[in-house]
């Protein structure tokens, strides 16, 4: 079992888009197994790989007790809308309400090249609209507006080591 470090807010990998996967091959498994030893991790509900420094597009979730990836995912049938809490492992000790969308349908492949579908709804839904924005060189903090993001970014300057 392999639980990876988390990158944390101020690292470059987090704000710069991921490759897309072309290798199916072992190393891929071996990083797909990564990512899936870190998300058991208690309080995880989502890693992607540039949250441990692999550029690639793949990341993992553990959702209601389901753990599983996605490699090269593409997110539609944005549909509805939900606003809850947020938070992310890059960005420690903060969670801010986040509007995303209350289903969402995820299309990539799996660690071995099978297409993959999987039809979020609520936390599954958002869960994998975050890792999607991770491998885009988003944060959840990009997302929010107003009163609530002014308020997240004096956070952040003021909890983040510079």
């Amino acid at each position: 079992m392999t639980v990876r470090p988390i990158r944390i807010y101020g690292d470059p990998v987090l704000r710069t888009p991921a490759d897309p996967v072309t290798d199916f091959d072992a190393a891929l498994r071996s990083l797909v197994r990564d990512l899936e030893d870190t998300v058991r991790e208690p309080g995880r509900a989502g890693v992607a790989g540039p949250q441990i420094g692999v550029s690639l597009r793949v990341f993992s979730y553990n959702v209601a007790g389901q753990v599983g990836h996605m490699v090269n995912p593409v997110l539609s049938g944005f549909e509805g809308e939900q606003v809850d809490d947020e938070g992310c492992l890059s960005v420690p000790g903060l969670a801010y309400a986040t509007t995303r969308a209350a289903k969402v349908t995820a299309t990539g492949f799996d660690q071995h090249g099978e297409p993959l579908v999987i039809h979020g709804t609520g936390f599954l839904a958002r869960a994998l609209q975050h890792e999607t924005d991770h491998l885009d060189g988003r944060l959840y903090i990009d997302t929010l507006t107003g009163d609530v993001r002014r308020q997240a970014l004096r956070e952040l300057r003021r909890v983040m080591p510079r």
